[in-house]
């Protein structure tokens, strides 16, 4: 049978078997055509590729080891602690985060030198461990029969075809669109994880506001499925008023950050693209 044919035959299957799992955040049933065990393959198969395509790790193993660190703590405390996550800074200046399937959780270059406390990394790490948990990723290349059947088919063509679309699916990934309801669990959802953990939940706030600020230097475009700075800060400042004020003191880390991170790459002068934390 021709290769495009088998595409086609899985592409088929894969629509009409498709199901529907519960969302570990939500409590929500959503299209999945994957199971969690498939999370953990495809991270650990495409993770290396897809740094490669952020310009690979910063070679700072202390700056690597404290971003680690960070998001461990995070992890601990998030609705399913048992995933083996995986925490690494890129060289990309884009300012952005994004996490993949089965852990792999990345932040660029960019992000970190515009943040300026580890309760701001908490904050974006605690974030992206959101989508991790949600399975928001899979959820998304499920909503989307395309890239579903192009990583079916890639497990059954031959080496050259196989490789071709390991590259689109790698594009597809770094592209990915979440909707605005996933992006607004994972900041809620972020908030929880963070101060489980000790940090202060402002600190997401003040993300936040940088970004509104990038966007007022200098605008930007925002994937249409992605709430803006503004909007987002509204609803955070919302839900710490009524569940996190009475915490007491927590954790901001600015001499931390400064120390293992800003020492290390500097802060950014001057402007640039921004683009949303996936």
């Amino acid at each position: 049978m021709p290769k495009r044919a088998v595409s086609l035959v899985f592409a088929a299957a894969l629509a009409l078997s498709a199901g529907c799992a519960v969302n570990p955040v939500t409590g929500d049933e959503e299209l999945m055509f994957f199971s969690p065990e498939n999370d953990a393959k495809l991270g650990l198969q495409y993770a290396p590729a897809i740094e490669k395509e952020l310009g690979g790790r910063i070679p700072d193993e202390n700056l690597q080891s404290y971003v680690n660190e960070v998001g461990q703590k995070i992890a601990r405390f998030c609705d399913q602690p048992d995933v083996a996550y995986h925490f690494a800074a890129v060289e990309d200046d884009m300012v952005n985060a994004l996490a993949l399937p089965g852990g792999y959780i990345y932040v660029t270059r960019g992000l970190l030198q515009e943040m300026k406390s580890e309760g701001q990394l908490a904050g974006v790490l605690a974030h992206e461990v959101g989508h991790v948990v949600a399975r928001d990723t899979m959820a998304a290349i499920s909503r989307q029969i395309g890239m579903a059947a192009l990583v079916t088919a890639a497990h059954v063509s031959g080496a050259p075809a196989r490789a071709a679309r390991a590259a689109d699916f790698i594009t597809a990934v770094l592209s990915l669109q979440y909707s605005r309801d996933d992006e607004r669990e994972a900041d809620l959802v972020g908030l929880s994880y963070m101060t489980r953990a000790g940090y202060d939940p402002n600190c997401t706030v003040e993300t936040m506001e940088a970004l509104q600020k990038l966007q007022t230097e200098r605008p930007i475009e925002f994937f249409s499925t992605h709430p803006n700075p503004e909007s987002r800060v509204a609803y955070l400042q919302e839900r710490i008023a009524r569940r996190y004020q009475g915490l007491g003191a927590l954790k901001k880390g600015d001499r931390e950050y400064d120390a293992a991170v800003l020492a290390k790459i500097g802060k950014h002068k001057g402007v640039r693209h921004a683009a949303p934390l996936h």
